[in-house]
């Protein structure tokens, strides 16, 4: 098995202890930074999101192989820099909305979404309307707006925020996914979103087809 493939295995499996000696040994054999990204690691990361979504893994399997991912890539950021290959689907914030303290679905998302290709700043949780419009006004750049609820009581939030992107006219600036266990399609398409996805993994494969498209 080659390194890459091993790195692969390692990623999908969560075994940072193994994935980061393996990443090493890849550079040691002279593999690219970008070769190693798109032939290891985002197709590991796509297997896992694929299998989440169909049920065959769940959030603790999810974590830790996103976390793993996401230990990779922090060890490759500054190589894909220094050879101009770093390939950016565009600059995204996330976070969930205003009186949410749920974490573990956005950084699912954000791990995801980030392994994809874009460059994603996290807001954190307790997200009120106006740090989102304030963070898409400040950054011109930014194309991708991701919230996240996990409370039926919070679900208002997210209308707040469109409304508070549409009042500042930078709506049409940014597409904005939406979701958390309450969300549905119904619900985004009265609030003016552009896209709902049941789970991370959808959630990153939707985000690039849209930023490829």
């Amino acid at each position: 098995m080659s390194t890459l493939e091993q790195l692969s295995d390692a990623v999908k499996n969560g075994k940072r202890k193994e994935a980061l000696p393996l990443l090493q040994q890849a550079l040691d054999e002279n593999i690219e930074a970008q070769t190693i990204l798109t032939d290891a690691l985002i197709p590991a990361m796509d297997e896992i999101g694929d299998k989440f979504s169909k049920n065959e893994i769940f959030v603790p399997e999810m974590l830790v192989s996103a976390r793993t991912m996401a230990a990779c890539t922090e060890v490759l950021k500054p190589k894909l820099v220094e050879a101009g290959g770093a390939q950016s689907l565009g600059k995204a914030v996330i976070g969930t909305v205003s009186g949410d303290m749920h974490d573990i679905g956005k950084s699912l998302v954000k791990m995801l979404v980030e392994s994809k290709g874009f460059e994603i700043e996290d807001l954190g949780v307790d997200v009120a309307p106006e740090t989102f419009v304030d963070y898409v006004k400040s950054n011109p750049d930014c194309k991708f707006v991701f919230l996240s609820a996990l409370l039926t009581t919070t679900m208002t939030a997210m209308a707040d925020t469109i409304k508070g992107l549409e009042a500042a006219g930078v709506r049409d600036q940014v597409t904005v996914f939406v979701g958390g266990a309450p969300i549905t399609q119904e619900f985004a398409e009265e609030i003016g979103a552009d896209y709902y996805t049941p789970d991370a993994g959808v959630c990153a494969a939707k985000a690039a087809e849209v930023a490829t498209a």
